[in-house]
């Protein structure tokens, strides 16, 4: 008869250990999240140049996640780039990159961006998915589309 509490304890406790790790599986992105949360400071960014090759602009900004999932940046060229750059034309006007929205994270990899707000008015609307990756304190940032040549680094503030 002692038998019994024993194992409906083990029984209760292999329940519990199913019900936590099917609980940490699905968390996998709110972790993710956790990691982006809070301030990021813009430590470079690289875009084609005129020439097409690769630079880094002169340019500051700051990065927001919130962690019910709200999204804003803002990066301002120093010398704004030639107008006829389509990273510039496509993200920013008169040197300024501002935007705001929701993000969902996609994977361990990716999150899509919803702009609800940007000074590029075409750019409202559009969900942009975006690549990162996370190496100590800097989360570095691209676009998955092959056409695009861009990279951002941003640190924590």
């Amino acid at each position: 008869m002692r038998k019994l509490p024993f194992l409906g304890a083990v029984a209760f406790l292999l329940v519990m250990a199913a019900v936590t790790l099917s609980s940490q599986d699905r968390s996998g992105p709110a972790v993710t999240r956790d990691h982006l949360v809070g301030a990021w400071r813009l430590a470079w960014l690289e875009e084609p140049g005129v020439d097409g090759k690769v630079h880094r602009a002169d340019s500051s900004g700051l990065l927001i996640f919130t962690r019910d999932g709200h999204m804003s940046v803002q990066v301002m060229y120093r010398n704004p780039p030639a107008e006829s750059k389509a990273a510039s034309v496509q993200y920013a006007q008169g040197g300024y990159e501002a935007s705001f929205g929701r993000y969902d994270i996609d994977n361990g990899h990716t999150f899509t961006f919803h702009v609800k707000g940007a000074l590029v008015r075409s750019l409202v609307g559009k969900d942009l998915k975006r690549v990162y990756e996370l190496s100590g304190n800097q989360l570095i940032v691209r676009s998955p589309e092959p056409d695009e040549h861009w990279r951002v680094a941003w640190e924590r503030d």
